[in-house]
């Protein structure tokens, strides 16, 4: 929290362009037929690989987890199943594919995304590991990225003085609308110029949340004076798990839940 303004000026130091803007668009047309030769496979809000059974097998059963948004409240520690994303993490855990990897990011400032989808190119096209799984064990200012823009709009802009008043991480760049046939573009689909949350869940890529990041960042934002509602602790730690963005996994702590990954087999990447 009091280390945001250094935050701010690197990440304004950073190349926007690796983010673009852009409506997210997911819809269900058919791409090229090349498609399946140049190792894509699927309609545009598909980037899965060709070959990749086992990991569209998980996207599918990780598109139908349920994922509970509902919560009239939470505590500090948690202590029972249903008070996190237990179905689909344990879908993660047990993932019959690989190989297998979980990136520690802490940073929104960083080139967390760019690292990612660095990680898939390289294990996807060049080891031919279709079935290459990413995931990112997401907390500190990196969580930032994982609500939507009611919380953006309510809480988050204020954090960030204005610099940004929605969620620039989960707009998916023009570079997403590239054929994905012609893998080498060098401003297409797979390319620097595509870094987007929203981008790297269409190609199987797993986002997971932090409860316990939620309950530290919102302790912060009290202290701060951020609480226009003048909620108290819970129902505001409440609001912010309510808000996270489509598809997120969230688990009862990163730090917690990262010797859970490893000891399913997931290398460890930060």
């Amino acid at each position: 929290m009091r280390n945001f303004d250094n935050f701010l000026t690197r990440r304004e130091a950073m190349t926007r362009a690796l983010l673009g803007a852009g409506a997210v668009a997911v819809g269900a047309a058919a791409v090229h037929a090349d498609a399946m030769a140049a190792g894509v496979s699927g309609t545009p809000a598909n980037l899965l690989p060709s070959g990749a059974d086992t990991l569209r097998k998980l996207s599918s059963r990780l598109a139908r987890a349920p994922r509970r948004r509902d919560f009239k409240t939470v505590s500090m520690i948690l202590t029972n199943p249903d008070q996190w994303d237990n179905e689909a993490l344990n879908e993660i855990l047990h993932y019959a594919g690989g190989p297998k990897q979980v990136w520690d990011n802490t940073s929104v400032g960083s080139p967390w995304l760019n690292l990612m989808r660095n990680a898939m190119n390289c294990q996807i096209w060049s080891f031919k590991h279709a079935d290459f799984l990413c995931v990112s064990a997401t907390h500190g200012t990196a969580h930032f990225a994982l609500y939507d823009d009611y919380i953006w709009s309510k809480y988050l802009s204020k954090l960030t003085k204005g610099k940004w008043k929605r969620n620039v991480w989960l707009e998916e760049p023009p570079a997403s609308n590239a054929d994905p046939s012609d893998v080498e573009n060098t401003k297409g689909v797979f390319s620097p110029h595509d870094n987007s949350i929203a981008v790297l869940q269409r190609r199987g890529a797993v986002f997971l949340a932090c409860h316990n990041e939620i309950w530290e960042l919102t302790m912060g934002l009290r202290k701060d004076g951020i609480n226009p509602d003048h909620l108290p602790h819970e129902k505001m730690a409440t609001e912010f798990t309510n808000h996270l963005i489509p598809g997120v996994v969230l688990t009862p702590g990163i730090v917690g839940t990262l010797p859970e990954l490893e000891l399913a087999g997931f290398q460890y990447a930060k």
